[in-house]
Parts: C-alpha cells; structure tokens; sequence
C-alpha cells in the first residue's frame, strides 16, 4: 500500500507573498509604474567610497540623483550599494520617497524669494521673470526637473559638496509657499 503524500504549501506561496518586503503593501502594478514612468530622473554625482578591511580594499558606492515630473514636483535622493546600478536604483527611489511640491506662478516662477542651509551649504532661490532659470550645479538640475522656468538660484557655501547644495535646495523649495491674490 503506498501513500500519496500531498504537497506542502510553501510559507511564501498565497497572498501573504504579495506583502513581503518593506511597507507592507501588495505591488501596485501597471497602475504604480504609469506613475512612475511620468518621472524623469538625472543622476548629479556617483562617488566611488572605500573601506580599508584586513585582506585589502572594499569599494561601495554613493549616487545622488534628482526626480521630478516638471510640473512642479521635485525631490532629491542618496543611494548607497555595491554595485553602481543598485545605488542609483536605491537613489531613485528614495528621491521618489521625499517628493517636494513646489508652488508655481502662472509663469512657471517661484512665488517669493526663499532661502535655506543645509550643512555649510547655504542656498538662495528668487523670482526671475522673463530670465530663464540662472543657476548652477546641482540647483540648476532640481530646478529644471520640478518645472521651474524662470528663476535666480544662488549657492553660497565654502563647500560646493553637491549632496548638501541639492539638500538645501530641496529645503528651500519646501518652504515655498503660494501667493494669496
């Protein structure tokens, strides 16, 4: 007499599987990747960081990278990996994570003048109609991918570390605030 054993379920086999992983939410599908694919992203810096172990070197990787819909969303975000690609992907998603709306006049300006420091990093966004967007290094790239046409940005830091130029600008553009008529 021989017996049929009938098969075990796996623990990760059902609909439990779908929850695995952080937040603890099902994968949103095509609806979660038609929101994702609207996105543009640009990767500002790639640093290559070593610790020095017993039997040698070991090399990780650092990537900012800058997100942003260029209808007045923007956000910036660090990845750190093994692998460049995983970095810039761990980047990317945390820039989607820390998303900054940013209040834009008809003219596709910024309401009023803003500052904000982050570090020594210390950064200066004002309106500049009819100017385009003035500004430079990683301020300029977070400007142009949330949609800011014509503005005046300023760096002023005894640093130009890129990580906290684009920290501060995305602080300034969170403490923008829309123009009551």
């Amino acid at each position: 007499m021989s017996e049929t054993k009938t098969p075990t379920a796996n623990k990760f086999s059902g609909p439990s599987r779908a929850y695995r992983g952080r937040g603890g939410k099902p994968s949103t599908g095509a609806r979660g990747q038609a929101a994702g694919s609207e996105l543009e992203h640009k990767m500002i810096e790639v640093r290559r960081v070593t610790r020095v172990v017993k039997g040698g070197r070991r090399f990780s990787f650092s990537a900012l990278v800058v997100a942003g819909d260029r209808r007045g969303r923007g956000g910036v975000g660090l990845g750190k990996a093994g692998d460049i690609s995983e970095a810039i992907e761990k980047g990317l998603r945390q820039a989607k994570k820390r998303m900054v709306t940013v209040p834009l006049t008809k003219t596709s300006s910024v309401p009023h003048q803003v500052s904000a420091k982050f570090g020594s990093s210390r950064v200066i966004i004002r309106p500049a109609p009819n100017h385009g967007v003035v500004a430079g290094g990683a301020v300029r790239v977070i400007l142009n991918l949330a949609g800011v046409r014509a503005v005046s940005g300023k760096i002023i830091s005894p640093s130009k570390n890129k990580i906290n130029n684009a920290k501060a600008t995305i602080a300034a553009l969170a403490e923008l605030r829309a123009r009551r008529d």
